[in-house]
């Protein structure tokens, strides 16, 4: 059960730089025990909100309270009470991991034993045990992600900042720190997420924020969000090939539906009742399109991301994992 109490509270918050006004008029409230999604496109302003909520940039105009600790002008008033996980590792290459962690907790001031403890106790939870005499810079890329996110908890903090903390790394290990995230949840950390994966959001948040250049454009439960669409049929086709004008030929055709095109050789199809899957295969096969796959689908988070924001998930998370993708 989510506590009155805001972990985090942001009012008509405003960051420029130069010309550019990065965030604009942003306003929120975290509540103590809630998992809180951020989402949005490359160059949204969730990097930059990330920056003040954390201490690491001033806010040109607004206000910023953490646990009740106004921080609008004293950024690192509330670090003792925080965690934060970056996208990109900051953890050293040539200490091992539990150096690392050791290191990490005695900056928050934690005793020799205590924090030897708290970093043998976080290896064994994070399964990097068998790698904690490794050196850092050895680790795949999964292994960096948790042992990382277990530097920004070394201290136990009330709020933990997570900053794309599956991007990129296997399937495995993703699924591992989700349970892990919504485990530390449940114990009671207030999780501040940003991700780029929808359906990741749509599993692990209680309430979700969108932001679309600089400004919030919908804050709300995820059961909220998605009950306008849960009454919606929804199928989806994949081509062998590519056929020119097929969205234009299937609105002539089909009235009654809508349609999209969710990626290359690829169809979706909408509706406020059944879709006959079989007649739409046959009609496409007869224009030349081979179809590979045809399938119905239960509408998600991402449909509405897409309404709202205009933007194509997918295209998203592709920006994202190209070399360097940052926001």
């Amino acid at each position: 059960m989510l506590k009155d109490k805001s972990a985090i509270a942001v009012s008509s918050l405003v960051k420029r730089f130069d010309d550019i006004v990065a965030v604009d008029d942003v306003t929120f409230r975290v509540r103590s025990g809630e998992l809180f999604g951020f989402l949005g496109p490359n160059g949204a302003g969730k990097t930059t909100t990330i920056n003040m909520l954390t201490g690491l940039a001033c806010p040109d105009s607004g206000m910023i309270q953490i646990c009740d600790i106004d921080c609008t002008n004293r950024p690192r008033a509330a670090q003792h009470l925080i965690g934060v996980v970056p996208d990109e590792s900051n953890l050293y290459p040539e200490l091992t991991g539990f150096e690392n962690l050791c290191f990490c907790a005695a900056l928050y001031g934690i005793g020799k034993p205590q924090r030897r403890d708290r970093a043998g106790k976080l290896l064994d939870t994070f399964d990097l045990s068998k790698a904690a005499n490794r050196r850092f810079g050895g680790y795949s890329r999964g292994m960096k992600r948790k042992l990382t996110i277990a530097a920004g908890i070394i201290h136990k903090p009330e709020i933990l900042f997570l900053d794309e903390p599956t991007t990129g790394i296997d399937v495995a290990s993703a699924r591992q720190l989700r349970q892990i995230i919504a485990d530390l949840n449940h114990a009671g950390t207030t999780i501040f997420l940003t991700t780029h994966y929808i359906e990741e959001a749509e599993r692990l948040c209680d309430r979700i924020a969108f932001i679309v250049s600089g400004r919030i454009v919908r804050i709300d439960t995820v059961a909220n969000l998605i009950q306008p669409i849960q009454a919606k049929h929804v199928a989806l086709f994949s081509f062998a090939n590519a056929v020119n004008d097929i969205k234009d030929r299937l609105i002539d055709t089909f009235p009654g539906l809508d349609f999209s095109l969710p990626g290359p050789c690829m169809i979706r199809a909408e509706a406020d009742e059944s879709i006959r899957v079989g007649l739409l295969v046959r009609y496409l096969e007869d224009q030349g399109a081979e179809v590979k796959e045809a399938r119905r689908i239960q509408p998600s988070l991402e449909d509405i991301f897409v309404q709202i924001t205009g933007i194509e998930a997918d295209a998203m998370r592709r920006e994202k994992e190209k070399p360097g993708g940052g926001r």
